[in-house]
């Protein structure tokens, strides 16, 4: 049975790829997401195709622009239904309002359910050397609770982090606040090139709210084995 905590990560470019992934996980998947390299590569048909299967989409497409033109990508994605949407936190708390004031109107217009808004802090391929040589000031840790606290302000519904940074964020936005964590990495798993990285069972304890897991399942020799373990620790951790 599908754990709706755990989001698939669909990193491949073409629809025959996402399809054979979709079709191999089966009901033990139910939440997968859609990044830059899918929908850029196939547009739209991602996200409906996902919805006719019955699935929870996770649109990753990090929006960050000006406020106006941010909107109205918000309001698209509300029309096409994606269930989880990002937008850069550094982007700035007027263009995180007004990306929430979008989707709010967009829905209550079309008659649906609104998506919930995360803000991205700060990525999790940076490590500490990294993230200063662009002019990083505070301390990695420092600027993601900054810009947490910063989204819930701005009317995000929470934020995508690394799931070290998941207990401080917890504590300081609350029980409510979304806290969706890539860089997961099961123990059978290789860490490739992400450096902030945590197993599911401890981002989950740490207040993490969703998983995001992809090498680990996708290129995996026996996928549906891979999410069994996955869930299987996971709920090893209360809801």
């Amino acid at each position: 049975m599908a754990d709706d905590r755990l989001i698939v990560a669909l990193d491949v470019s073409t629809m025959d790829a996402m399809k054979s992934i979709v079709s191999s996980l089966g009901d033990s998947v139910s939440f997968y997401k859609v990044g830059m390299e899918l929908f850029y590569a196939e547009g739209d048909q991602t996200v409906r195709y996902l919805q006719e299967h019955g699935k929870h989409v996770f649109l990753d497409l990090k929006l960050h622009d000006i406020p106006n033109t941010v909107a109205h990508g918000v309001s698209s994605l509300t029309r096409l239904g994606a269930n989880l949407i990002t937008i850069h936190g550094q982007g700035g708390p007027i263009m995180m309002k007004a990306a929430a004031v979008a989707a709010r109107e967009s829905a209550e217009k079309l008659g649906i359910e609104r998506p919930k808004l995360l803000a991205i802090t700060v990525l999790t391929s940076f490590d500490d050397e990294s993230w200063t040589s662009i002019g990083g000031q505070l301390p990695i840790a420092d600027q993601v609770i900054r810009l947490a606290k910063l989204a819930k302000e701005s009317g995000m519904d929470g934020v995508v982090c690394s799931a070290l940074e998941a207990k401080m964020i917890r504590e300081a936005c609350g029980p409510d606040f979304l806290i969706v964590t890539p860089g997961i990495r099961p123990s059978f798993a290789a860490t490739n090139d992400q450096k902030r990285i945590a197993t599911p069972s401890s981002a989950l304890q740490d207040g993490a709210s969703r998983l995001v897991i992809g090498r680990p399942i996708t290129q995996a020799e026996h996928p549906q084995e891979a999410v069994r373990l996955i869930i299987e620790e996971m709920e090893s951790v209360s809801k």
